[in-house]
């Protein structure tokens, strides 16, 4: 119990250091962006700026928003720059436990997913902002002249950037459920049509109530789903001699090899027979 406790601690204190690590990359990018933090916002709210009227500028309705909405901007770029290494940190830390092939498996998936969401992000933001708002301003009465608020903009583009940087995950979400066999491929393939109809009815839950953004985000999304097919496919195909052999010794070596790997690096760690 005693060597359990202190491997336990061992731990907590490496998740400690890592976090730290962590923190202080994304502290020292924001330090460095900070005195940018002006036109930092000024980039993200180029698409708005863009379709308003010319003379028409945003307002900010508190005292202290034009200070702390450039600021939270500044936080999310310096944790977006600083995300490699955050990723590297996580990677070190739980790495040492995960056996070779979870290995394989796990770094790929977590660099895919990462670009992945930043990929959605940027479709977001260069696609999908200047069609909306170009189509929000031009279904504006002409008696209304519009002045969006900072701060709510700020709102707005980050419950953006969030739904349209989980449906770029999709790919990744269906090879991890037929890798957990969950669902097979062909599973997957009947499933389309529901697919497609659940896309448009998320969509058109968290988009604004315009076909535009509705249509480029449910879009994406099934296309997504296909991709994701065709990668599950890919990786749970069987190997070419597997299939001469019948498909019947080759998983059975599988096995086995992953089992002897297993008992090997449980005699390595802590507490192992050595």
């Amino acid at each position: 119990m005693s060597a359990q406790q202190e491997t336990f601690i061992a731990h907590l204190i490496e998740l400690r250091d890592r976090l730290i690590r962590a923190l202080i990359a994304v502290a020292v990018v924001f330090v460095c962006l900070m005195p940018w933090a002006g036109d930092i916002y000024d980039i993200l709210a180029r698409p708005m700026m863009d379709t308003l009227p010319a003379g028409t500028n945003m307002i900010a309705t508190g005292v202290v928003t034009p200070f702390f909405v450039p600021v939270k901007v500044t936080m999310m770029v310096s944790f977006v720059l600083a995300l490699p290494w955050v990723l590297y940190q996580a990677w070190a830390f739980i790495a040492p436990g995960l056996y070779a092939h979870e290995k394989r498996m796990a770094l790929p998936l977590v660099l895919g997913s990462t670009l992945l969401f930043l990929i959605g992000m940027a479709f977001c933001y260069f696609f999908v902002f200047g069609m909306v708002f170009k189509f929000i301003a031009e279904f504006a009465p002409k008696s209304i002249v519009p002045a969006p608020d900072i701060e709510q903009y700020l709102s707005f583009v980050m419950s953006m950037f969030l739904a349209f940087g989980v449906t770029f995950e999709v790919p990744v979400a269906v090879i991890l459920l037929v890798k957990a066999g969950v669902v097979d491929v062909a599973k997957l393939r009947e499933m389309r049509p529901y697919v497609i109809v659940a896309a448009f009815v998320i969509a058109a839950i968290v988009t604004p109530p315009d076909v535009i953004s509705q249509f480029m985000l449910a879009v994406p999304m099934c296309l997504l789903y296909e991709l994701g097919i065709v990668l599950a496919n890919m990786i749970t195909r069987p190997v070419p001699h597997a299939e001469a052999a019948g498909g019947q010794a080759a998983p059975a070596l599988q096995n086995l090899d992953e089992a002897a790997e297993r008992r090997l690096e449980a005699d390595d760690r802590p507490g192992g027979k050595g």
